[in-house]
């Protein structure tokens, strides 16, 4: 009763329309058919009124709508006495709101799953040094400092991004990456605010504020996305024009030929535009939201559409290309330098850096069961190397040259395409390199060569990094052509003249910024929280997976074909219901209410978009 209640309140002008057809049969039945066609008249002639003045400010705005067809009907079906089949008109295109909101809450809905979930509470651990209190406080989550313990217990949201302190556990990213399965992490790990605990409830260290955690990250996108109005809406529009003057010849041609000022209201019943007005902005929220549901946030209707069009698309290396997350190959020690001890030493310094390579030393040492010691007077060079103090010793890592400035006496090691070095020194003496390689991911190729499949006659890498990495590569995944050592500005230049268009880039870091929002679609590698590319960028992939990039193309093609097939079936199906309403076989009132059958019809193939095919990648 309450959902019947809230119907119409929300919907005055069906409700009154239902009404006025009640009291109209009431009043036919007991004799007083006069009566029902003024009572009737009056209502339809107030409508009339009220929506011929918000097209007439809209035809002020310049702005030709398809209510000029709706407005006419009307007057036309008053005009030869039909006040049923106006009132039936009526109910159609109040009734059309309805639908559209009905249609778009369907489609949205794993939108607004995203929203609806947002963290809102947590549970502060009072006493963080202690292993076994579990005295915690609730707080907003807005009040949660970087530092904070927090207590996640089973089956609650993560609110914020932290780093786990308990030795294991399973969260549910689906929300976040469109992976179904949990992801088991251990002590250290990023938990990212947005994924569901486990079964044991776990303590985590908050890293960031709720304003700039992951969730809240993928919230204002999500935002973004549904505030857009797609460029296809205004398509249908454009629509209005000659399909009103198609409509009202075929209407004009059918009173001429038969003499009969009915038919012209005949025909006009059948042109009432609901399908064009409600199925292609049904179609992209639909599209919007599966994009959502397989990880990608796509931020509007207009970016699907230039999805469906892309004929090239450029690539960042690291990150995008490749895992961004080098593994190490070999140790290179010195004579009488022990290789263990090089790593060994190598990691605890590397504790303190934030260097891309520092990463992939400390997993080795751990993969290798090596007990790491603290480090201390740890200092950076950024981009450079880093220096502390192990166990008394002075360790220095970092690039040949910044430990050949440091020490003297470094031999650069022979390294093979796509291999990178950190130089080690201790005590002051050069001891040793340690080779790593970030290897493509494995559905790069993959990916790129379902590109060429599938209409992209042009890929492109644009990299900062050094020329034989980047070709090395490009080789392995098949990237047609490479433009390395490019600094920020010269990846912009490069995009821009980047043909044929409409032009995609793909990337992940900082650096990627500037051409991923001057890019025709700008796609951002968001599952480490390159919050500095999704903002720049026209869509955002959660999960951390470049076949994402394929879905987000399938996606944005099958939403165009939808959309543009649904205002064609509004087309096609009006116009042979007009074309037989010449011959007088469609009355009025049966007019109306086939009308209405079309209208669903078109809104129930514009949902088609939240299905389709998923990509199957070879290779």
């Amino acid at each position: 009763m309450r959902r019947i209640g809230n119907a119409i309140t929300q919907y005055p002008l069906i409700t009154a329309t239902v009404v006025m057809g009640v009291i109209a049969a009431a009043l036919i039945g007991v004799g007083l058919e006069p009566a029902a066609q003024w009572t009737a008249t009056l209502f339809v002639a107030g409508v009339v009124l009220t929506t011929g003045i918000d097209m007439i400010r809209d035809l002020l705005r310049g702005h030709a709508g398809l209510d000029i067809l709706a407005v006419i009907a009307m007057i036309a079906t008053l005009a030869v006495g039909e006040y049923i089949a106006a009132l039936i008109i009526v109910l159609m295109l109040s009734g059309g709101e309805a639908l559209e909101d009905f249609a778009a809450r369907r489609a949205r809905r794993e939108l607004s799953a995203l929203l609806e979930r947002s963290p809102q509470h947590a549970h502060i651990v009072d006493d963080a040094e202690s292993t076994e209190s579990e005295s915690v406080r609730d707080v907003a989550v807005d009040e949660v400092a970087i530092g904070d313990v927090l207590l996640v217990r089973p089956a609650e949201l993560v609110p914020v991004d932290g780093e786990l302190l308990s030795d294991t556990g399973a969260f549910d990213q689906s929300s976040l990456t469109g992976e179904s399965l949990p992801s088991m992490l251990v002590a250290g790990d990023a938990v990212l605010s947005g994924s569901v605990n486990g079964e044991a409830a776990v303590r985590i260290r908050a890293v960031r504020m709720s304003a700039d955690s992951q969730y809240q990250q993928i919230i204002a996108l999500v935002k973004d996305a549904e505030s857009t109005k797609a460029p296809v809406v205004r398509l249908a529009d454009r629509f209005a024009v000659p399909f009103t003057v198609v409509s009202l010849a075929i209407a004009s041609a059918a009173w001429v030929i038969s003499g009969e000022p009915s038919r012209f209201a005949e025909v006009l019943v059948l042109a009432t535009p609901c399908p064009l007005l409600i199925a292609a902005p049904v179609a992209f929220l639909g599209g919007l939201s599966r994009a959502a549901k397989a990880g990608v946030i796509v931020k509007g209707g207009a970016v699907l559409e230039r999805l469906a069009r892309v004929r090239s698309v450029a690539f960042d290396k690291t990150g995008t290309l490749t895992q961004g997350r080098p593994d190490l190959i070999d140790v290179r020690p010195v004579d009488g330098i022990d290789e263990t001890q090089l790593l060994r030493l190598a990691a605890a310094a590397e504790q303190y850096s934030s260097h891309v390579l520092a990463d992939g030393i400390l997993r080795a040492a751990v993969a290798r069961g090596i007990e790491i010691p603290r480090a201390t007077d740890a200092s950076e060079a950024a981009t450079n190397g880093v220096t502390a103090l192990v166990e008394g010793r002075s360790v220095v890592v970092g690039k040949p040259a910044y430990i050949d400035g440091i020490v003297g006496g470094v031999h650069r090691a022979t390294l093979e395409s796509g291999q990178l070095a950190a130089y080690v020194a201790i005590d002051g003496r050069y001891a040793g390199a340690l080779v790593l390689a970030d290897d493509p991911r494995p559905e790069s190729a993959s990916v790129i060569a379902w590109l060429h499949a599938n209409g992209i006659s042009e890929t492109t890498m644009l990299t900062g990094d050094a020329t034989a990495t980047a070709e090395s590569i490009a080789q392995i995944v098949g990237i047609r052509s490479v433009h390395a050592e490019l600094l920020p500005a010269e990846k912009v230049r490069l995009a821009a003249a980047l043909q044929p268009r409409p032009m995609m880039m793909v990337g992940d870091g900082v650096n990627d910024a500037p051409v991923l929002a001057a890019a025709d679609v700008g796609i951002a590698m968001g599952a480490r929280g390159a919050t500095a590319a999704g903002e720049a960028a026209d869509a955002v992939i959660l999960a951390d997976s470049l076949a994402k990039v394929a879905d987000a193309v399938t996606i944005g093609r099958h939403t165009m074909r939808v959309a543009l097939t649904a205002i064609w079936i509004g087309i096609v199906l009006s116009v042979g219901l007009m074309l037989v309403a010449t011959t007088g076989l469609i009355p009025a009132v049966a007019g109306a209410l086939t009308q209405e059958v079309v209208d669903l019809a078109t809104i129930l193939y514009a949902l088609r978009a939240l299905g389709g095919r998923a990509v199957v990648l070879r290779g």
